[in-house]
């Protein structure tokens, strides 16, 4: 079972496009979004997933009513937990209090957005930032893949 894992996609369509693309060729079974999509239309490339897709919302994301009424409730307040065959998932956007949360063992895996850099630490709960999907801030669009069986996490170009 994977997760596909994406964040600060900040508008950027094509982008987020290709990063659909991925996701839907690895046949993951579930999309996380760890927030920063930034406007409702981003949502007309993200419904071409071929699977569940969850967001949470970021510090960029204005525009929360119009983000609700297109995701319909698939887009939460950080922080946000779901259960995943097994697997309990925090989902945020920044990085407040990453080891504590870590430390606490509630959790299998933290996942969170906002600096636009890759962060893949595997311990007792794996904390996984894909990076930025968008590539405005570093120039690098990378989203990620979690194999939630195996623990692989495999950082993608897009």
């Amino acid at each position: 079972m994977r997760i596909g894992i994406l964040s600060d996609t900040h508008d950027n369509m094509p982008a987020i496009a290709k990063a659909v693309s991925v996701f839907n060729d690895a046949e993951v079974h579930l999309v996380i979004h760890a927030g920063d999509l930034v406007a409702p239309f981003v949502s007309i490339p993200l419904k071409e997933l071929k699977m569940e897709f969850v967001a949470v919302f970021g510090n960029n994301d204005g525009e929360r009513i119009g983000l609700s009424n297109v995701f319909k409730g698939k887009i939460h307040r950080p922080p946000y937990t779901l259960d995943f065959h097994g697997k309990k998932i925090l989902i945020l956007h920044e990085p407040d209090n990453l080891d504590i949360l870590a430390d606490s063992g509630k959790f299998d895996a933290i996942i969170y957005g906002h600096t636009h850099e890759v962060d893949v630490r595997k311990g007792k709960t794996l904390i996984l930032n894909p990076g930025e999907c968008s590539g405005w801030l570093k120039g690098q669009r990378t989203v990620a893949l979690w194999d939630v069986t195996t623990g692989e996490v495999q950082i993608i170009p897009v």
